[in-house]
């Protein structure tokens, strides 16, 4: 479906991440018109320019600002009229022993992998179109914990309880899905498969480890009218490491 997107617009926050450039890049390619907020302009500023002008805006910010999320909604209705697909993708995952954790590690990543959330989609909800889809970006960790990083587990624990709340609050007008990433080779995950890599590939059905691209995938098919008919889901994209 080259032109699944033709004419709506997404609005992705965290965008310069590898998952979250992968679902902008394949979106324009389907003719999507992106809204792209991240905390770095000069990143973001190359991301657009692959994209085009005429099809992307862009914001660069810090997510935990609630007026960030405000100033984002409000260029997505400036510049192409409101919102048919709400992705954010910002968050940090820091490996950190749960008895070493201090309470800014924790509040720190309270504060971007769920408050900045809140904000988000609480602020986004008057510019989304009829029709609109949010896909959060949870994680394996949800499922099933992940040691020294119990902080960011929470958080997407919590984000997994919140879409399935939001599915059946805000239907019909809105689906609400994630996806679950397993172990996908980005700068993020460099020191866990440095660390753990071989164990976790030998516990991967798939024998080997996800990629940024397979990840942008599903979560175009949730924002996409291919899950019209699905709400309040997670797709596991884990090549077997984790089987709900």
């Amino acid at each position: 479906m080259t032109d699944a997107f033709g004419g709506k617009t997404l609005v992705i926050t965290g965008a310069t991440g590898a998952i979250a450039s992968a679902v902008a890049l394949q979106a324009a390619a389907q003719g999507a018109r992106l809204v792209l907020g991240d905390i770095g302009a000069e990143a973001l500023d190359a991301l657009c320019a692959q994209i085009g002008a005429g099809r992307c805006a862009m914001l660069a910010g810090d997510v935990r600002d609630p007026e960030n999320a405000a100033a984002l909604v409000a260029l997505a209705r400036t510049r192409f009229g409101g919102i048919d697909a709400l992705i954010p993708a910002a968050g940090i995952y820091r490996d950190r022993a749960f008895a070493e954790m201090s309470a800014q590690d924790w509040r720190e990543t309270m504060e971007i992998n769920l408050d900045a959330i809140f904000h988000l989609i609480r602020t986004a909800l008057p510019a989304l179109n009829p029709g609109a889809a949010i896909v959060n970006l949870t994680s394996i960790a949800a499922h099933r914990g992940s040691p020294r990083h119990a902080h960011y587990a929470a958080t997407k624990g919590a984000l997994l309880s919140l879409t399935r709340s939001l599915a059946q609050e805000l239907a019909p007008q809105v689906r609400v899905n994630a996806v679950s990433p397993g172990i996908i080779e980005t700068q993020m995950t460099r020191d866990l498969l440095a660390a753990h890599g071989g164990a976790l590939r030998a516990a991967t059905p798939l024998d080997r480890f996800g990629t940024a691209e397979e990840v942008a995938r599903a979560i175009l098919f949730l924002a996409g009218p291919a899950s019209s008919f699905i709400t309040g889901e997670v797709i596991h994209v884990n090549g077997g490491l984790y089987m709900d």
